[in-house]
């Protein structure tokens, strides 16, 4: 049985549906890290960093809680430059925003326009409707990895890429709640390559995304 990514994937012509889910493992899941977040040897060593998107109320930022069962993990995502580091934190609340859409199916989720923008709006929507339209959640852990972020000095775009490693990640039937751990041929790797723009509220909002699964990048 196939699985589908839970996370967006998108192209210069919009959305990319057909990406499917790797799983082999436990746990499992996407969304936001009012979840629970492993710190340990990853906190001190790789610099993780929980992905509670409900902080930052003082900038007007959507709260987001995620179900106990749903887990992100943002291994080594602080670069030590600040301004570097914010697009992060944004680039990880807009990951957040998108799962808990999913999870509640509601593709008017405040937090999608707070953090998409242009096609990849339109493309997150159309994304967490086709999730729906499969009549599909998830559960488990979904590890974010190896950030390399481009910002130039003073500037009000970037560039990020990132790793996810899904194999520990499943589908939930939204009817029935039967989790679906039949393993995959799926690589569980994903890179992707996204670009931000700031907003004049200094928001970094994603406007453009794409992915390659099984990418070298995340699995040599």
């Amino acid at each position: 049985m196939t699985r589908r990514s839970r996370l967006l994937t998108t192209t210069a012509a919009g959305v990319m549906a057909a990406l499917l889910l790797a799983g082999c493992g436990g746990g499992g899941g996407v969304g936001s890290d009012s979840k629970s977040h492993d710190k340990g040897a990853d906190a001190v060593a790789s610099a993780s960093v929980s992905s509670s998107a409900s902080a930052s109320s003082s900038s007007g930022r959507p709260q987001v809680t995620l179900p106990s069962d749903v887990t992100d993990r943002y291994v080594g995502w602080k670069t030590g430059d600040a301004a570097k580091d914010a697009v992060l934190t944004d680039t990880a609340a807009r990951i957040d925003a998108t799962n808990d859409a999913i999870l509640r199916g509601d593709t008017g989720a405040p937090g999608l326009s707070f953090y998409y923008r242009d096609k990849a709006l339109s493309g997150a929507v159309a994304w967490i409707r086709e999730y729906l339209d499969a009549n599909l959640s998830f559960t488990g852990t979904t590890r974010y990895y190896a950030p390399k972020v481009t910002l130039p000095s003073g500037g009000t775009t970037a560039t990020v890429l990132y790793c996810s490693d899904e194999s520990k990640g499943f589908n939930r039937n939204r009817k029935t709640g039967k989790v679906d751990r039949t393993p995959s041929d799926q690589s569980p790797y994903v890179l992707y390559n996204t670009r931000l723009v700031k907003s004049g509220s200094g928001v970094w909002q994603t406007a453009a995304l794409t992915s390659h699964r099984s990418d070298k990048a995340c699995t040599g």
